[in-house]
């Protein structure tokens, strides 16, 4: 997981570097009468030259001055994508297990309690890699379409020793092994729909919020652990989990700044654990 955070990040710093681009920037060259800079660059008289961004306007006499001027408007696409997008943040659950209807209907050990599931801070960590992000104008760039595509992978830390049952109830067992690192894996191959509002649509960097709904399914689920005198351990199974996930979802841009939030429709389990799911964290994006 540290290889892929730090792959994520590389790609990221990469992607920004290269999606820079400069506001619109005028030389103009004049002669000692002012001359006012044009604001329309699409009908280009026959003594102006375009490069790129900049635009120079030839005065036409050998004595002359120059000055600069930026424009901060911005046009916007009506598609616009996003290649590897990364996310970087944390998961928690919203734990409301009737624990003693559980352990009398089988699903949980006598004793099993919430302490069992409690999660190291800051330890249970959500990453996010999507292949790419879309967004389509639908109401003159202040209403979008926002949809992708691409991979959610979780992790829970336990701080006590269970151990999740690979086939069978109980759900889980308390271990007499005293682990370092004891965690649930579940990975998703996800697509999100979003509905986007751009409240500053004429700047590169906008301030706008999106909402709206992922489908995930589920690729992989596994449980590791390390220590106990066991060493490392890998157990694959689907420990009662569902096969698919719907969450809401949010986007929340403030700039160049991008916050991010999911809150699954139901748990994560299909019997003996209501535990439902969210994540927040950071999205890096160009």
């Amino acid at each position: 997981m540290k290889r892929i955070i730090t792959l994520a990040g590389l790609i990221c710093i990469s992607l920004i570097g290269f999606g820079q681009r400069d506001t619109v920037a005028q030389l103009i060259i004049t002669t000692d009468t002012a001359i006012a800079p044009s604001h329309d660059t699409t009908h280009l008289p026959n003594d102006t030259i375009r490069i790129g961004n900049m635009i120079i306007i030839k005065a036409g006499t050998p004595h002359g001055d120059h000055r600069f001027m930026r424009r901060d408007n911005f046009n916007n696409s009506n598609v616009s994508t996003n290649w590897f997008v990364v996310d970087l943040g944390f998961n928690q659950v919203n734990d409301q297990t009737g624990y003693p209807q559980s352990i009398a209907n089988g699903y949980l050990p006598a004793g099993a309690n919430e302490d069992w599931f409690t999660q190291k801070n800051f330890k249970s960590t959500n990453v996010n890699i999507w292949v790419f992000m879309q967004q389509r104008n639908l109401i003159k760039h202040v209403v979008n379409l926002k949809y992708g595509a691409g991979l959610e992978l979780n992790n829970y830390k336990y701080r006590e020793n269970i151990r999740f049952a690979e086939k069978g109830f109980p759900l889980v067992a308390m271990d007499n092994a005293d682990y370092q690192k004891n965690k649930l894996a579940l990975d998703y191959l996800t697509v999100p729909l979003m509905l986007n509002f751009n409240f500053t649509p004429k700047k590169k960097n906008p301030v706008g919020l999106s909402a709206g709904i992922s489908a995930g399914y589920l690729y992989s689920s596994r449980q590791k652990t390390n220590g106990g005198g066991k060493g490392k351990q890998k157990y694959r199974d689907d420990f009662e989990t569902r096969n698919f996930k719907i969450a809401y979802i949010a986007e929340l841009t403030l700039g160049p700044v991008k916050l991010y939030g999911s809150y699954a429709t139901q748990s994560m389990f299909r019997k003996g654990l209501d535990m439902t799911p969210f994540s927040f964290g950071i999205r890096l994006a160009n």
